[in-house]
This record gives structure tokens, sequence and C-alpha cells, in this order.
């Protein structure tokens, strides 16, 4: 849908610009105009005292979608160098692509990034359309949604699958808006309806207590922001071919209302949870916060990072960042230790394509017995200390062998 204005009634009074959130209102010649900023909101039509402004459906409800083909990836980069959720897009949209015999498309908005644009295509990209302005530097909502929908609107892409990063959960709404379809947010998983060309968008509902797979049959592109860690990375293969496109965008400075003066960095560490090859997570089993200490201390010993059910965030005994689960983050480690987490199917649906599942509860019955391959049933209290003692002892026994082998 989009609004439009009724020049002939239209009063030129400008109630309308001052209410506009996106400042996509001109006055030009005592008449509003609408420009392509425009985010559908509707505060306009409620506020225009002379009833000029009007939401204007699309014919049939949406669009020709035999008009639109293929499928695009946000290839979203930071400093210049693109994020791991892009490799796992690539390897999501290469499946995506083939069953939908199209191509595979990875959208890069950046400046001087063509080793970038080059390793996209030993990814699986069968086409990277490079955007290169020194504008598109560092990622600005104004900026990057202005160039992701004027190359929407000119090439007409099918599917568009962006990370459910920072950034990507900023950029997918505003794009979405004007494009005038819909977003899936957050999705952990992707299908598609070959016969009917509709991708199958799954994602958690209702506080994660059931799994929504939703359809977006009659606009294009179908959108879905990805949750980082659900999907397996796309392998690297050298001899890949493709085509690196540069293009350059119609953007000018005073199209970017937020100007990213510069980027502070901050000093509190980051838990990579979905890039660790290693995690050692903490349920309500430790019974207070104080518990964590024990957890760090065997992800520290393991070269590991600490993990967390959300009963433990939700009390406050660690931070949200730490969280596994289906309202957290989803991880496939090596290897992932769970000590005196239950097994709820939230926590489950996070982890349980880790390779390595190890498991310590005093409960036998606990479900996540279920899903570990190995489990030991015990008071972790007394467990992590005696494993942490253990890969002491690994410590001791390679360095006495070391030293035997040099004499």
């Amino acid at each position: 849908m989009a609004i439009k204005v009724i020049k002939e009634k239209c009063v030129g009074c400008g109630a309308c610009v001052t209410v506009c959130p996106a400042d996509a209102i001109n006055m030009i010649d005592k008449k509003a105009v609408i420009t392509d900023k425009c985010i559908a909101c509707g505060a306009c039509i409620d506020k225009c005292p002379v009833e000029a402004i009007y939401k204007e459906s699309t014919k049939n409800g949406g669009v020709n979608i035999d008009d639109y083909r293929g499928v695009w990836v946000f290839a979203e980069q930071r400093e210049g160098k693109t994020l791991n959720v892009v490799r796992e897009l690539l390897g999501e949209g290469r499946k995506i692509a083939d069953e939908l015999e199209t191509e595979l498309s990875a959208v890069l908005l950046g400046h001087n990034m063509e080793e970038e644009a080059d390793l996209l295509i030993k990814y699986g990209a069968d086409k990277v359309i490079y955007v290169d302005d020194e504008l598109l530097d560092v990622y600005t909502t104004d900026g990057y949604s202005k160039v992701i929908f004027d190359l929407i609107e000119e090439r007409k892409p099918e599917i568009l699958l962006i990370g459910a990063t920072n950034i990507g959960r900023d950029l997918g709404p505003r794009l979405s808006a004007k494009v005038h379809t819909g977003l899936t947010a957050d999705c952990t998983r992707l299908d598609v309806d070959k016969e009917n060309r509709r991708l199958m968008m799954t994602r958690p509902a209702f506080g994660g207590n059931l799994m929504a797979t939703i359809l977006c049959p009659k606009h294009r592109p179908q959108m879905s922001t990805v949750r980082p860690g659900v999907m397996e990375k796309a392998k690297l293969h050298e001899d890949h071919e493709g085509v690196v496109e540069v293009v350059k965008p119609n953007l000018k400075a005073e199209d970017i209302k937020a100007k990213v003066v510069e980027v502070v960095k901050s000093d509190k560490p980051v838990v990579a949870l979905e890039e660790a090859p290693i995690i050692v997570s903490g349920g309500r089993g430790l019974g207070n916060e104080e518990g964590f200490k024990l957890i760090e201390e065997l992800a520290e010993k393991l070269g590991g990072v600490v993990g967390a059910s959300r009963a433990t965030v939700d009390t406050n005994w660690i931070d949200h960042s730490h969280q596994v689960g289906q309202t957290g983050k989803t991880v496939r480690p090596g290897l992932y230790v769970a000590c005196g987490i239950s097994g709820a199917i939230q926590h489950l649906a996070g982890m349980q394509d880790s390779k390595c599942i190890v498991a310590i509860n005093k409960d036998a019955n606990a479900p996540i017995f279920e899903v570990a391959d190995y489990g030991i049933v015990g008071d972790l209290y007394e467990v992590i200390p005696e494993l942490i003692q253990a890969l002491d002892n690994v410590d001791d026994i390679m360095e006495a062998v070391k030293s035997l082998s040099e004499n």
C-alpha cells in the first residue's frame, strides 16, 4: 500500500509535514508531496483536516509476483569485513535458490571492498551486487535503506534474507515499509513451497512457547531476518565462478539525516556465543548467581565461553548476552556442557545441533539427557571440581610427556 495526496483537496496547511516521523512530505507549490522516504505509517492521514491524504491499496492486494525472481542475501559488513552470519545466509540462500532454480545474489554495500566481494562468490553467490560509495562505508539507516530500496524497485528479487543482527533488525523493518511487503523477523528455519514459489518462514512465537510458520503470498520480495548461528555456513569453494557487478548509487549526503560522527567500541567484552567452539552453560540448578563462578572456571579451563538458560537470565544471575535458547542465541558448538539445566524445549531448540552435548544434572529424568551424548547424574558442585582437577592432571601429564620427548 502507498500513501497518496488528493491535490484538489490539499489546502497546503502543512499539518501533515509536522507529524511525519520519516520527514517524507514536502510542500511544493503549496501542495503536499509524498517522497520515497514514506514508511506508510498513516500519521499524516489522521492529521489532515480536509481528508486530502489516503492510503492506496495495491491492485488485488499485492503485486504481480511473476515479475519477481531471484534470491538476495544482504552481506552486512563492519569495518570492511562481512560478518559470519553472511556465510550462514549464503549457505541457506544457496539451497533456496537451487530449489527455485533461480540466481543467488549477495548485496554488498560499502567502500573499497573488492576483496570481500570476490570472497562472496567463493562462498556460493552467483552474483555480487557491490554498491561502492564513501557514504556507505559506515551503516546508516537512511543511506542503506534508500540504496537497497532503489535496487529492489529496479531488479525485483522474490526473496531477501537479512541477518537478525542489530543492523539487520533496524534495516529490515525500514525496507519492508518502503517496499510495502511483509517481514518475518528472527527466523530459525526456512523452507520452500516450490510449486507456488513461496518462502515458508518459521520463528518462535508467544515467548518461544510455539513455532509459527509465516507466508507472504501476495507481496514481494518475501523478506526475513534470520537469527545468527541457526543456519549452517556455506563452504568456501575456490573454483566457484560468479559475477561481481559494481554499482554506483543515486545517493547524496543530504539523503542521510543522521550522520555517524564517531564509532566508540564498548569496553565490555563481547560474548560471541554463535562462534564459540566450546560453551559451558549454567541453569537454575546452580542455585544462585555465585554458581556461575564455577561455570566460568570450567569454561576457562576448556577454552570456551559461558552460556546460560533463560531462567538464570530472568533472575538476573547473568546478563542476557549469555542466554542460549529460542529467546536467546542459537548455537552449534563442537562441545556444549549443560550444567544444572533441566532441558526445557525452548533451551533445547537453541543448542540441540551441537556436535557433542555433555549434561550434568542430579535429576536422572531431566529432559536434557534425551539429547545429550554423555550424561553425568550428580551434584554439579561435586562433579565440576572433579572435572577441573582431571583437566589439570591432563595438563601435567602432557607437560611430562613433552619433557620426556625433548630429553
